[in-house]
């Protein structure tokens, strides 16, 4: 028969402490649509010099992309707001003054 292992009663683990709850960064930008569109079209003006003929194409998408109606904002991460709301819970009561509360 397998003997138990020693008991935690007398010497309780401790487990390190965390200042506090965070995910760093929640909200990540995205690209705008248009800022590639008009990079190509810098580029091809840079190599073929400032004129309509050879980036027209490229010229009519960006106005198009310009004009169109702008995405939906995305709404704000909450996680970090929920979290520092559930931190109390994680950590426990805190001594104060040598009585726990």
């Amino acid at each position: 028969m397998p003997t138990k292992p020693p008991s935690t009663r007398l010497n309780p683990l401790r487990l390190n402490t965390i200042p506090h709850l965070r995910v760093r960064r929640p909200n990540q930008n995205e690209q705008n649509a248009c800022a590639t569109i008009m990079s190509s079209m810098l580029s091809c003006w840079a190599s073929s010099g400032y004129g309509t003929e050879g980036c027209f194409a490229i010229e009519q998408q960006l106005r198009e992309c310009m004009d169109g109606p702008k995405p939906n904002a995305n709404q704000k991460n909450t996680i970090n707001y929920h979290l520092s709301r559930m931190y109390p819970k994680v950590v426990g009561p805190k001594k104060k003054n040598g009585v726990l509360g």
